[in-house]
């Protein structure tokens, strides 16, 4: 019987995520699938609600529209910044990638618009904001890791035991075991 997907399952999903040009901007092949927990927000929300209600084994391709995924682009994150807070090296260029820190310590991507002599304006967004996104996703494990990791030792424990019995009963001097009893 397949499980359908709902809130609370733990699923373990490969994809391949593409922008409308057809580029691909993320995918899990080489790697290990995306595990995630439905309904606990580890992923974009378009992402979560196409998943649930798969179930193992099947593979579907969908679209998520911006608001889904990582929002519009907003204009209030697009901010302007004294030169001489940034590090002088590498020189800030135009397009150049930064990790700036929030307050609150999270790390957060920055992208250079432009840089003129005492200033520098940086791109807050998501690198992926304002953008539609499609992904190609196939369920391959639903609610497995723990459960069967757990039932696997205790069967690996018992095989032990009984191995260790066997040794014992066909153990004729303790000056020759290594230790089996």
């Amino acid at each position: 019987m397949t499980e359908t997907i709902k809130k609370g399952d733990t699923v373990k999903v490969e994809y391949t995520g593409k922008l409308e040009d057809g580029s691909v901007f993320d995918t899990s092949d080489g790697k290990a699938p995306l595990a995630f927990e439905v309904g606990s927000k580890q992923v974009i929300p378009g992402f979560e609600k196409e998943v649930e209600g798969m179930n193992v084994g099947e593979e579907k391709t969908f679209t998520i529209k911006s608001d889904e995924a990582y929002g519009p682009v907003q204009a209030e994150m697009t901010q302007e910044v004294p030169r001489d807070k940034l590090p002088s090296e590498p020189a800030p260029q135009e397009g150049m990638m930064l990790v700036m820190q929030a307050p609150n310590g999270q790390q957060i991507p920055a992208k250079i618009v432009s840089v003129s002599d005492d200033k520098v304006k940086i791109d807050l967004n998501h690198p992926l904001a304002g953008k539609d996104l499609t992904f190609t996703v196939k369920v391959v494990g639903v609610n497995e890791p723990e459960d069967k990791k757990d039932e696997k030792q205790e069967d690996n424990k018992e095989k032990e035991s009984s191995e260790k019995k066997d040794d014992e009963e066909n153990c004729d001097s303790c000056d020759s075991c290594p230790g089996c009893h």
